[in-house]
């Protein structure tokens, strides 16, 4: 789950982690007022949503007066903002950040995650912040600091110390730098996050340190004993079929291809997106119906796939283990007959009353083709798919 970056920054700060002041707005008059309260004569408006690259996009935007406050809030406000993370649909703004000014020295990456490759929480540190974290390890992953931290010791005054220095940091920056730290893994842990990315992490003319910019990225799987990080979930930012699968107990990630995928297993998943590909076509999304699945959740997710108006065709790619054949077949019959199937469709079944699964498919009397194996399935959408375009 993520949340905005005003979000991140409280989360934070209640940690110890030091941030500028600032205010969320909805509208232009809120963004004057925030700006009112925190005082001038520099200001930073934001545009608020979940992605990267809003400043080269035109939604960061430094003012040194109310009207210009206020005109930087009416413009972005209600804008579709661009990026290289939202895609060319962009994301619609529906708030900004009013924070004040900041006296910028130095501009440094902090990160953490989990690696995993160690499988531990991982701390990043770079000189080059402000750029996309990628980029650098492209370019220059030598200015790229790693440190992994052990479970059993924790995080740290050493670990802070040689992020520190490799950072450059001198005197008491350093000692602000194992505070800034420490607290920023306090909060990682004790919120459940899977990331936390401070881009630009600041040194100000004064020898602070301040998290300019803030992101969070958290562990779905905590979230039930996480209330206060579950509160801050923005649906509006969410695709919303997505939200639809997650509400039946589905997995389900949208792609740009026009193959849709129906599996059960992750691991299934991704060898049938890959097959396709090997086979010329491109898959339309990754929707897993888990092990479990029922004749409804499997019916649900035939529309889901439907949904998409680039599904040219559908591949169901089924290995009953505990999910069985034959409620997989039952499933997507229903959903076929339900929503007038109106694309090839492809299934290729094995495992648990395989042969009862087939038989309800060609009981049918449907447009369905089956498949022997993962291969023959593959070859068989893509050529169908082509066929009838």
């Amino acid at each position: 789950m993520n949340i905005h970056e005003y979000q991140a920054k409280a989360l934070l700060q209640k940690y110890g982690v030091a941030v500028p002041r600032g205010q969320v707005a909805y509208t232009e008059e809120e963004a004057v007022t925030a700006a009112r309260a925190l005082g001038g004569p520099v200001w930073v408006v934001k545009a608020q949503i979940h992605a990267g690259g809003r400043g080269k996009a035109g939604g960061v935007k430094v003012v040194k007066s109310e009207a210009d406050v206020r005109a930087a809030a009416a413009k972005m406000i209600g804008m579709t903002l661009v990026t290289h993370q939202t895609g060319p649909a962009g994301r619609e703004v529906k708030r900004v950040y009013v924070e004040e000014g900041c006296d910028i020295a130095r501009e440094l990456y902090l990160g953490m995650l989990i690696d995993r490759g160690t499988q531990r929480i991982t701390v990043m540190a770079s000189t080059e912040g402000g750029m996309e974290i990628e980029e650098v390890a492209a370019a220059t992953p030598e200015k790229i600091v790693k440190v992994a931290i052990d479970p059993a010791t924790g995080f740290q005054a050493f670990h802070a110390r040689k992020l520190a220095y490799a950072l450059g940091l001198q005197g008491k920056q350093v000692a602000a730098a194992v505070k800034f730290m420490t607290a920023m893994h306090a909060a990682f842990v004790g919120l459940d996050a899977s990331i936390v990315e401070i881009n630009p992490l600041v040194v100000t003319g004064a020898g602070e340190l301040i998290a300019l910019d803030a992101k969070m990225n958290f562990d779905d799987n905590a979230l039930y004993r996480q209330p206060e990080v579950a509160g801050l979930r923005d649906e509006d930012e969410e695709d919303p079929t997505e939200l639809e699968a997650g509400r039946h107990g589905l997995n389900y990630v949208k792609l740009d291809g026009n193959i849709g995928c129906m599996v059960n297993g992750a691991g299934l998943a991704m060898a049938t997106m890959d097959i396709i590909k090997l086979y010329g076509g491109l898959p339309a999304n990754f929707l897993d119906v888990g092990g479990g699945a029922t004749k409804e959740r499997v019916t649900t997710a035939f529309k889901l796939i439907l949904s998409d108006p680039n599904v040219e065709g559908i591949l169901v790619n089924i290995f009953g283990g505990i999910m069985r054949c034959d409620v997989i077949a039952e499933g997507v019959v229903a959903a076929a007959k339900e929503v007038s199937l109106h694309v090839p469709l492809v299934v290729r079944l094995e495992g648990t009353n395989v042969d009862l699964g087939k038989k309800i498919l060609k009981q049918s009397g449907l447009a369905i083709t089956s498949a022997d194996n993962l291969a023959d399935a593959a070859e068989k959408i893509v050529k169908a798919v082509k066929e009838a375009a």
